[in-house]
């Protein structure tokens, strides 16, 4: 078991799910995706065997003295999320650590790019959570393989499979989220998604994002306003246009400060990459100035990015 460290992060602003107070249970950049679009950089430590990095009740210990932290200042929590530096999953104690966060009286929501979800242990664990995102990029072999850059050894088909065996067990709110590039011709991959996506039981929303923070391959770009467009149109046609929102754009709410400053933005964008003007706004919010970042910059712990005219800072990792 590694020592648990910056396990938990926010409440920062989430597009689908409010004020999510972020669970980050995976080393960094243990993943069993490498997406080209992912905003963490590339995949360290690619692999689709589950272990067990952290102890449970490690982490039931640092969501709840959070939880407890945060309410004690007025501030509201929507969800607890586990939205991690890799993929949560591959987690082997996600079951015993959901179990563990329902007793906070938060709901839990797990977003996951699927990958596992032909197992059945993995499925059983995500029957716990009250709500579950799940990645659908592509349903063709080609556009998948171009697009997430999977693990050797994992199979689309079985992937797509476990999914609509998972939406027919499951209780909960179950969202899917299909992410759109540009320099990408779908051809007629919008519809194949959305047939697929209309196999999913109690569907309650399907998402079209597109990457708003700087991605592993500097190629990558949004995709154009009349591809989003176009997607939209078919998704509603097959699924109802009340099941389907386009997120193009970032949330309006504020990171949340908490304890200790410098720690608390680190925790977030090792995670979640902050704009200037959001990460300015942080510091304000705790009664600190800019100079936190350049501290931050110039010990090497922080990293700046420029994409589609914003600045970002990022957790410096080796794999950006």
């Amino acid at each position: 078991m590694e020592k648990i460290e910056m396990m938990v992060f926010g409440p920062v602003p989430s597009r689908r799910l409010g004020r999510s107070l972020g669970i980050n249970n995976i080393p960094a950049k243990v993943c069993s995706y490498s997406c080209v679009y992912c905003q963490l950089g590339k995949t360290l430590n690619m692999k689709i065997e589950r272990e067990s990095f952290y102890k449970p009740e490690d982490i039931f210990r640092q969501v709840k003295n959070k939880v407890d932290e945060v309410t004690s200042k007025g501030e509201k929590i929507d969800y607890l999320t586990f939205v991690p530096s890799g993929e949560p999953t591959l987690d082997a104690n996600l079951g015993k650590e959901i179990s563990l966060l329902k007793h906070i009286g938060i709901p839990v929501a797990v977003l996951t790019n699927a990958s596992l979800i032909w197992r059945e242990d993995v499925r059983e664990e995500l029957l716990e959570a009250d709500l579950v995102s799940l990645k659908v990029d592509a349903v063709n072999e080609n556009f998948w393989r171009k697009i997430n850059r999977p693990c050797k050894g994992l199979k689309l088909k079985k992937i797509l499979e476990g999914l609509i065996r998972f939406a027919e067990e499951f209780n909960g709110k179950i969202v899917s989220e299909t992410m759109l590039i540009g320099n990408i011709n779908y051809k007629d991959e919008f519809k194949n998604i959305a047939e697929f996506l209309v196999k999913l039981k109690r569907l309650n929303k399907a998402y079209i994002t597109i990457p708003i923070r700087p991605p592993t391959e500097k190629w990558v770009k949004p995709a154009k306003k009349e591809t989003v467009n176009y997607a939209f149109n078919i998704f509603s046609k097959k699924l109802g246009m009340s099941k389907v929102e386009c997120l193009t754009s970032h949330a309006e709410e504020e990171f949340t400060p908490t304890g200790n400053v410098e720690e608390d933005l680190l925790n977030i964008v090792a995670v979640h990459p902050m704009r200037e003007e959001e990460a300015i706004k942080f510091l304000e919010k705790a009664g600190k100035n800019q100079q936190i970042i350049e501290k931050l910059l110039k010990k090497g712990k922080l990293k700046k990015l420029e994409y589609e005219g914003n600045i970002y800072y990022i957790k410096h990792q080796k794999n950006f």
